[in-house]
């Protein structure tokens, strides 16, 4: 019996998501068929047109996956964060997300998230030298 060779998708590969849809399929078999996985994109711009934050999310399995959430350091403390966070998670529940989960670094922002409804369910020590990784979660229902 020949083993199967490992190599690099090819970009037509990682276009066409093969890969994904056959997951997809196996995990119909287990929870029943949920709408595929929708971006969130979000740019907060200064008056000049400058990016000043943003927000990189998915939403899949009902939960908004928060990726990314980024503020411009002079522009921190405003309340940027908060309204791309809140802005996230209405897109993500008009797209039937019930909860949402990201993870965060210890030098990060954990605090932010606690103060914007998120709990730590999970965390692993050391994962950045002596920093921790931690994962939260938050119910978007009312």
């Amino acid at each position: 019996m020949s083993f199967p060779v490992i190599a690099s998708a090819t970009e037509e590969e990682v276009r066409s998501g093969e890969i994904g849809k056959r997951l997809r399929q196996f995990n119909y078999s287990f929870v029943g068929e949920y709408p595929e996985v929708r971006p969130i994109r979000l740019n907060a711009r200064d008056a000049a047109g400058k990016v000043v934050g943003g927000l990189r999310a998915v939403v899949a399995f009902h939960w908004l996956r928060v990726e990314v959430l980024w503020v411009d350091e002079p522009m921190r403390g405003q309340g940027l964060g908060s309204r791309l966070l809140r802005e996230a998670e209405g897109a993500a529940k008009d797209m039937g997300a019930h909860s949402a989960a990201l993870e965060t670094f210890e030098w990060q922002a954990p605090a932010f998230y606690t103060k914007q409804g998120y709990e730590e369910v999970a965390r692993i020590d050391g994962y950045v030298q002596n920093f921790y990784l931690t994962l939260m979660k938050k119910s978007l229902r009312a």
